[in-house]
């Protein structure tokens, strides 16, 4: 899973997540929508530095792949839902939002896993 385009997409999705993220709370301070908007902001504030962090360590953290994808899909999906959920009153499709969640968990679980990889010495 050593694909050359994954490690920028890191980064990019890093970017994105935390601009929409600020722009989900704007909108959910200014509509009051916190509970969906805010949720989403929430989880898009919380993940955009993991995988700023993912991007940075990504030659010595040995699961920064699959941890970034998990992580940003589960992210995206996610939130996805819950915006969606907001302005058209339908989520993305049915359990979207628990797919997402359990993607963000199985990111967790990825990055974690690293722990028992021995890195390369620098």
């Amino acid at each position: 899973m050593s694909k050359s385009w994954l490690r920028p997409t890191s980064l990019f999705l890093s970017g994105l997540m935390g601009a929409g993220g600020v722009a989900l709370a704007a909108a959910a301070t200014h509509t009051g929508a916190t509970q969906l908007l805010g949720n989403a902001s929430t989880m898009c504030l919380a993940h955009a530095p993991i995988l700023l962090g993912l991007y940075v360590g990504w030659e010595r953290i040995k699961t920064a792949a699959p941890a970034a994808i998990l992580l940003g899909l589960g992210t995206m999906l996610f939130a996805g839902d819950l915006v969606s959920r907001h302005f058209t009153g339908n989520g993305a499709f049915p359990m979207a939002a628990p797919i997402g969640g359990l993607g963000m968990i199985l990111g967790w679980v990825a990055l974690a896993a690293a722990a028992f990889f021995k890195t390369a010495r620098q």
